[in-house]
């Protein structure tokens, strides 16, 4: 059978030989402890110190958004400069650092700021030389004490908001009078008027105060 115009036979063959391109995730199970037995060995090589560094809490980009809290890249240098800590020292003790992030609120500041110092409060640092210690370096007391730290520092911790909904009721008198779309309209129209009546009770006003010809 010979197809018009270009002659083409019309003959699709769909089945090349599939079997050949089926992935299979069979070693799923094995990659999960390999991962695992990664994240023990990095922990061992690392010890005492903790597994991950310290992030700041920044706000997503866009309007969409910017709502939403996460994890940072690193703090800011006027961060760590409100802080006390050294930007080249910020590193060395598991503090990322982002030279390119820059503060546009002051709230973001005092937030990242905060968490820096409660940080450095509970960091435990140990001395390069023990017979003589520096500004900052714990004793040996301290040092006992010290635990090493899985996972991510000083978490996200969402506040769990109240699922209780309003319970059904009789709506009032002043309720049912209410009409949103009037009231929106209103409102719409107070604040793109609210230069032209100015200059009208202005004007009304110069008029009664001036003195009348005779």
């Amino acid at each position: 059978m010979v197809g018009k115009r270009n002659g083409m036979i019309p003959n699709a063959h769909f089945h090349k030989d599939w079997q050949r391109f089926v992935k299979c995730w069979f070693n799923q199970p094995m990659r999960k402890k390999r991962r695992h037995q990664a994240r023990v060995a990095k922990a061992r090589l690392v010890a005492p110190r903790p597994t991950e560094r310290l992030a700041p809490l920044v706000h997503c980009p866009t309007i969409k958004y910017n709502s939403k809290v996460r994890l940072g890249r690193g703090f800011t240098i006027d961060e760590l400069k409100s802080a006390g800590i050294p930007r080249r020292f910020a590193p060395t003790i598991g503090i990322k650092v982002d030279y390119r992030r820059k503060n546009r609120s002051v709230e973001s500041i005092q937030r990242n700021v905060a968490r820096l110092k409660e940080y450095r409060s509970r960091l435990i640092l140990f001395p390069k030389n023990s017979k003589k210690l520096r500004a900052g370096e714990s004793s040996a007391e301290e040092i006992k004490l010290a635990r090493q730290v899985t996972g991510t520092i000083f978490p996200i911790v969402k506040s769990k908001k109240s699922l209780k909904s309003e319970k059904a009721r009789v709506p009032t008198e002043s309720e049912k009078k209410f009409h949103a779309y009037h009231s929106l309209r209103r409102a719409r129209a107070n604040k793109r008027l609210i230069g032209v009546r100015e200059k009208k009770e202005k004007e009304a006003a110069e008029s009664l105060d001036a003195p009348k010809k005779k």
